[in-house]
């Protein structure tokens, strides 16, 4: 058969009304849990996962693929509104949302955040259908030298987020790298800095680190001083994303989508990494650098098709290879075996009805996060409007409830207030959180490749330059700091008098 006529197929058997309003349902669930904080996208299709069960196998992976999609958007309301990322994808988004809405052009950020979404989703799920067999292959030469040139090269991103002060953003970088190695050894398996308490044992958990970084520094300042929060933030009001807008950033929302695509492909890297990639890069080539960081929308444009570009690559290792690409897509696989389907090559050969299913339903599924998206973002409106005396104790409670829920663990909830305080004080010395997060993120995963890659070759650095993909990211990751130390070294105009 011809890939028209599988695509074909696989219309006939996503054109029914039960697989479209699954699909329908489902990103609207995904959107509604990514917008409230510490119920991430994750946690969502897990417990869409046993409502799967008594559907057809088209319809429950469709339901589980729209809450995956609209929870990735989800996460980037509160992000722009109350600046507290709803899904770890959305911390890149809070850099630039955040300060749009305290202008009163939080509306105008939720819409690029939309459009890029929907741009970046819709390539991705395009990546998927075009290059899933070669990106796929691709996928499988990574081994731990290459994630390590990898990680290595994404850790540049920290100057494209450390703010006006690089030794700031070093500081935070490393204060997140040395959080970072709290817990089991991973290698070997010996405790490390987490003074014998079984809490500390899988590390600090990433969404209480998360929330207490980004939303209880802002309670704490409320608290510290009311005055300071008056008309911080302004009323959504009817203000747009133009077409100009869209043109603009439209070169940052392809690179973005793209480096998601590519990301996501390779099984392990995630939604949060890829995300500050596009942001970084999207800073380091825009006219408006400056304005980075202060609410410059092209920042939210990169940021969104970073992280949405992951959706439909990361089932690219699971269709083609069997191997889910993240942990979303691990819960997902579940769905697949649950119903007798085995992903991987032959799924190609023995259900291709079902794959092409799903190629049509991610298509739809982009058009649907268009619509329901909208709908979000005017049903959040009244967020703005709220005093915040009243809003604060609200996303408060939500803090604690979200952060609570993840494992069920009140310790959680005493290392979110601990990360609060840190990030008060960050707050309070202008050191920028966003490098302790990437490092928080990044650390682990470049520890790891580093010691398996010398395992693998018995100490020997050699490894770490073994073929063409490895000195690809080494000579990117010389570019980028060669060019961070030009841009450091070159004098600062004068101020105008």
């Amino acid at each position: 058969m011809t890939f028209l006529d599988n695509l074909a197929t696989g219309l006939s058997v996503v054109a029914n009304f039960e697989a479209i309003l699954a699909l329908v349902i489902g990103v609207a669930v995904g959107t509604v849990a990514g917008a409230i904080p510490g119920l991430s996208a994750t946690m969502a299709v897990a417990l869409a996962l046993p409502f799967t069960f008594a559907m057809e196998p088209i319809t429950g992976i469709l339901l589980l693929l729209g809450v995956y999609k609209g929870g990735i958007f989800g996460g980037s309301i509160p992000a722009i509104l109350i600046k507290t990322p709803g899904t770890p994808a959305s911390s890149a988004t809070v850099l630039d949302g955040h300060p749009m809405a305290e202008r009163g052009e939080a509306g105008r950020a939720l819409t690029m955040a939309l459009y890029a979404s929907c741009t970046a989703d819709l390539v991705s799920n395009l990546a998927l259908i075009l290059f899933a067999g070669w990106l796929a292959s691709f996928a499988l030469s990574f081994g731990p030298p290459e994630f390590f040139t990898l990680i290595l090269f994404s850790l540049t991103i920290i100057a494209g987020v450390s703010g006006d002060s690089l030794l700031k953003g070093a500081f935070s970088a490393i204060l997140g790298l040395l959080l970072a190695t709290v817990g089991l050894d991973l290698v070997y398996g010996t405790n490390r800095f987490n003074f014998n308490d079984p809490n500390l044992m899988g590390g600090l958990n990433f969404i209480a680190v998360l929330i207490g970084l980004f939303a209880i520094p802002e309670i704490l300042a409320m608290v510290w001083d009311p005055r300071s929060q008056d008309g911080r933030v302004s009323p959504v009001a009817n203000n747009r994303v133009t077409f100009a807008d869209y043109r603009r950033c439209f070169k940052s929302i392809m690179r973005g989508s793209l480096i998601g695509a590519i990301l996501g492909s390779i099984p392990g890297i995630g939604a949060a990494p890829s995300a500050f990639l596009a942001y970084s890069e999207a800073r380091r080539t825009s006219p408006n650098r400056e304005n980075f960081g202060r609410g410059e929308i092209e920042g939210v444009a990169a940021a969104e098709a970073g992280n949405n570009g992951v959706a439909g690559a990361t089932l690219i290792p699971l269709l083609a290879l069997g191997i889910p690409g993240d942990v979303i897509t691990a819960i997902i696989i579940g769905a697949f075996m649950i119903h007798g389907l085995q992903p991987g090559p032959m799924m190609f050969v023995m259900n291709v009805d079902i794959v092409y299913g799903l190629f049509v339903g991610l298509i739809v599924s982009s058009l649907a996060l268009l619509l329901i998206g909208s709908v979000a973002i005017r049903g959040f409106r009244f967020v703005a409007h709220i005093p915040r005396g009243i809003l604060f104790p609200l996303v408060l409670v939500l803090c604690v409830y979200g952060c609570f829920a993840v494992n069920n663990s009140v310790f959680d909830v005493g290392v979110m207030f601990v990360m609060g305080w840190l990030g008060f004080l960050m707050l309070r010395f202008d050191v920028p959180p966003a490098p302790f997060l990437v490092a928080f993120i990044l650390g682990p995963l470049l520890e790891d490749n580093f010691r398996q890659a010398m395992l693998m070759s018995g100490s020997s650095p050699e490894i770490l330059f073994r073929g063409p993909i490895t000195w690809f990211f080494w000579t990117l990751t010389v570019v980028t700091v060669v060019a961070i130390v030009r841009t450091g070294l070159r004098p600062t105009p004068p101020r105008a008098a």
